[in-house]
Formats: C-alpha cells, sequence, structure tokens
C-alpha cells in the first residue's frame, strides 16, 4: 500500500517545480487527502520510508508532516505513526454534502444588493473633461516627499505604531490656523478629525448623529454620494429644492436630524448662500435640534473674487459639521479629508473614528501639517487658481464661440470652481448623451443623475482643471459633434 501511495506523490510532484521541494510535497500530500485518494484513518509511510521512496531528505518530509499537523490534515500518534484526518468529516454536523453540485454564491444582504444594485462612481477618473478631477501633474511632490522622508526617518516608534488620536497634531495644528485665515473658521486642534477622504468622515457623521429611520435634507440638486451613504445606514434622503441664494427652507416640513449643504460654491450649479440664507439655516438648526454638515469641497478656487467665508465660522459654537479635503488642492489618491466638529461633539468622534477606523498613514499627515505650515501650501494654491482660471477662461470661449452664451448657465459665469454646467434643452437624454461621448473617449456627468427626484432641467457638467489649454480642442470637437446629433 506504501509503495502505491510513493507512486502517487511522484505522479503529483512533478507538476510543481516551480516551487520548492517541501511546497510541493506538501501541495501532493495535501491534495491527496483533500481529493479523499488518501482515505480517513489511513497510516501514511514512515518519513524515513517516504524520504528513501521519494530520494528526498528525511529532514524535508518530516517539515512537510509537521505543517501538515498542524493545520489539522494529519494526526501524529507517538510510537503508532501519521494518520490522514477526518477532513471531510469536521464539517459541520448536519450539513448536506450535494457532490456534483455547485456550490450556492455568497448571499448579499438587503442593503447590500441596493449599495451594489447600480454605481454613480466612473470607472475612469481621468480625462476631458472629467468634473472634479484637478490638475495632478503641477503639485510639488518633491517637496512633500522630502518632508514625509524625514519624517520616517526621524520617526518615534509612537509614530510609526497604531494611531493613539484621530489625526497627526502636527496637521491638526496647521489646519486650524489655515482654516482661521482662509476659511474664517475659529477652531482648535482637538475639534478637528482627520478622515480617509470626505465620504468616510460624512459616513462618521451620519453613523453618529443619525439613527435608521431618520431624515437628513439634501441639495436638489445635489452630490450623488451622500444619498449612498444616507441610504446604507437607513437614513431618509429628503431633497430640498436650491435657489439663486442657495438651500432652500421649507419651513412646513418635518425637521431633518441632518442637513448637507455647499453653501460656498453649490454643486453642482454654483451658487453661493447668501447671507440671509445663512442665518436662516443656521436658526432653523438651532431651533430644531439639527446638526449643518458643511461640504467645502472646492472654496479655495475662486477666480474674480476672494473665497466665500464658510458657514461655520458665521456664529460661534454654530451647530455645523465643516468637511474639507485635500482631493481638490493637491490629489485625489492622497484621501486626507477632515472634519470640524462643535466641541461637545468632538471627543465623541475622537473615539468612534478610533474604534471603527484606526486611521493611519501618521507620518505623510505630519509632513502635509509641516507642508501647510511652511506657506508653501498656500503658495500651490495661488498657483493652480491662475491655472484654473486660464482653463476655465479657455473652455468658456469655446462653448460660446460654438453655441453662444445660452447653454452656459448664469451660475457658471460665477468663475469659481472646477467644471461648468453645459445646458441642454429637456428633451435631451443627458444620460444617454455622457454615455455616447465617453464611447468618444471624452468624459462627462450628466445633470440629471445629480437629482433624487425627476430633473427638471437637463445639462452636461465639463470639468476643466485636468485638461490644458492646448488640449481642449480636439474632445470639445467631439462632444460638439455627438451633441449636433441629438440637437
Amino acid at each position: 500500500m506504501h509503495d502505491l501511495w510513493i507512486d502517487l506523490l511522484q505522479l503529483k510532484l512533478p507538476a510543481r517545480t516551480e516551487c520548492h521541494l517541501n511546497e510541493r510535497l506538501y501541495g501532493a500530500i495535501r491534495d491527496a487527502i483533500l481529493d479523499r485518494s488518501f482515505s480517513a484513518g489511513a497510516r501514511l509511510p514512515a518519513s524515513r520510508e517516504l524520504a528513501a521512496g521519494l530520494g528526498i531528505s528525511r529532514n524535508t518530509v518530516t517539515r512537510v508532516f509537521d505543517q501538515l499537523t498542524i493545520e489539522g490534515f494529519v494526526e501524529s500518534q507517538v510510537g503508532a505513526g501519521t494518520y490522514v484526518a477526518d477532513v471531510q468529516g469536521s464539517i459541520v454536523q448536519g450539513a448536506a454534502l450535494h457532490e456534483g453540485q455547485p456550490a450556492a454564491p455568497p448571499r448579499l444582504s438587503q442593503r447590500g444588493r441596493r449599495l451594489a444594485s447600480r454605481s454613480s462612481a466612473a470607472t475612469q477618473q481621468w480625462g476631458a473633461f472629467m468634473p472634479g478631477v484637478p490638475e495632478v501633474r503641477l503639485f510639488p511632490y518633491a517637496r512633500l516627499q522630502k518632508r514625509v522622508a524625514r519624517v520616517l526617518y526621524t520617526a518615534t516608534p509612537g509614530v510609526l505604531s497604531y494611531p493613539e488620536q484621530a489625526g497627526s497634531m502636527v496637521l491638526r495644528e496647521a489646519l486650524a490656523k489655515h482654516l482661521r485665515v482662509a476659511r474664517g473658521v475659529q477652531c482648535d486642534p482637538p475639534q478637528i478629525v482627520i478622515v480617509e477622504g470626505a465620504h468616510q468622515g460624512i459616513d462618521l457623521i451620519i453613523r453618529l448623529l443619525a439613527d435608521a429611520g431618520d431624515s437628513a435634507w439634501l441639495e436638489e440638486p445635489g452630490y450623488w454620494g451622500i444619498r449612498r451613504l444616507l441610504e446604507v445606514n437607513g437614513v431618509q434622503a429628503r431633497p430640498v429644492p436650491v435657489d439663486g441664494e442657495g438651500i432652500t427652507i421649507p419651513l412646513h416640513s418635518r425637521p431633518p436630524r441632518l442637513m448637507f449643504t455647499t453653501p460656498s460654491h453649490h454643486y453642482p450649479l454654483g451658487a453661493v448662500m447668501s447671507i440671509q440664507r445663512r442665518r436662516q439655516l443656521l436658526a432653523y438648526a438651532r431651533q430644531h435640534h439639527a446638526i449643518i454638515v458643511e461640504d467645502d469641497y472646492d472654496s479655495e478656487f475662486r477666480y474674480t473674487s476672494s473665497p466665500v467665508p464658510a458657514l461655520a465660522g458665521l456664529e460661534p459654537d454654530a451647530p455645523v459639521i465643516y468637511v474639507g479635503t485635500f482631493s481638490k488642492t493637491i490629489y485625489p489618491n492622497l484621501r486626507v479629508a477632515y472634519m470640524v466638529l462643535p466641541k461637545s461633539l468632538a471627543p465623541h468622534f475622537q473615539r468612534a473614528y478610533l474604534d471603527v477606523h484606526r486611521g493611519g498613514h501618521t507620518a505623510m499627515q505630519q509632513a502635509l501639517g509641516e507642508f501647510i505650515e511652511s506657506g508653501e501650501y498656500a503658495q500651490h494654491i495661488r498657483r493652480m487658481r491662475g491655472v484654473y482660471r486660464r482653463r476655465r477662461d479657455a473652455l468658456s470661449a469655446l462653448v460660446e464661440a460654438r453655441f453662444g452664451s445660452q447653454l452656459l448657465s448664469s451660475e457658471a459665469r460665477d468663475s469659481a470652481g472646477l467644471h461648468l454646467v453645459l445646458r441642454l434643452p429637456s428633451q435631451i437624454d443627458d444620460a444617454a448623451l455622457s454615455h455616447t461621448v465617453a464611447q468618444h473617449g471624452v468624459l462627462t456627468r450628466p445633470l440629471s443623475r445629480y437629482y433624487l427626484g425627476d430633473a427638471p432641467s437637463r445639462g452636461l457638467l465639463l470639468g476643466y482643471a485636468c485638461v490644458a489649454e492646448d488640449e481642449m480642442k480636439r474632445p470639445f470637437d467631439t462632444l460638439v459633434e455627438c451633441l449636433a446629433k441629438v440637437l
């Protein structure tokens, strides 16, 4: 019998020539046990006998037997030999084995099916005219990388171990100073939580402040990503129309738990919330014990006026959570964003973030904090304002030369942000048009996708930030050709 086993193993070993000998022998015996060539309870050849039969070292066989014993494939009995374990019988008792029938695929939860059934995230994120994508080729990477290298070279064990707080204190201190000057947000470093992208921060806000069945106001139209986060957490998304002054306030509807808004530069239409509307929104939130979530996604980029101060800095102790990101000012794959929380909420978010997400990348965060503190971050933003303004003017000129100014929304002329909205007649299917131009290598986003309800208007979002002026004409001509077929 043992001679037959040795013959079988000799047949299996050559098929694994890319592996080390002990790995090949281990795999051959394991496979023979799993396919029942070696039946449960059978005694394996002694290590000396198997080594001699295969012409290999006995130490190799011994190491393989030890590994198989650790993993439960064989059982060793002192003085009695090594036996094949009953690995088939170890399946949970009562579970029927249906040989020849394919196993049922893993089942998604109802929430998982809703989340996976549709996705608004684009499969391609770079190229003309992808909205929301900054110019990543002009960032001074070498300067930041030198800081990262220095931080790692001099890092204490605490910097490299699991984080003990929600973000590098160096970065939080630098952000507190920067936000006071650049955004008018008066905050202390302990109020800041560093997260890996704005989505992660918003998800944590929803988890900590809203229960399943609660409602949240969303701007209509508004950023689709927040809808998905609300849905996956069981919170009802209630669309609230936006006018020229920002999100409206439906006084006679049930108050929400959360209110999401982009007051400094509405996404995607571009309106700036008026001071009157800001005070009304703050008063409403205080009265109904709601929390405003201010998504300040690209406020740094205004080209004909100073940046609009943040809503979070308008009143002391405002019921506002300010969410900022480096995705637009540095590069999206950096995955560093931050929340500025009311003082009463900050300790709870600090603890919850460490428990749920743990965080990390402390060396990069510390280097980023030093980059901000040195003034190089503000210098880069000033430089990119000039770059983006020229690109915005170039794309606007192409649109107006071909279509006149009627297709550019009035908000699109406010000279801010990283995209334009090309308005289309209501009978045009902007989603189908966006799909068509994508097949020709031009990336856009349909305006209708940003509405939770029926879209009253159609259009395309055209991002200009990642497209140099001399690279615009060819993809724009392609867009015009596709658009001409449906106009």
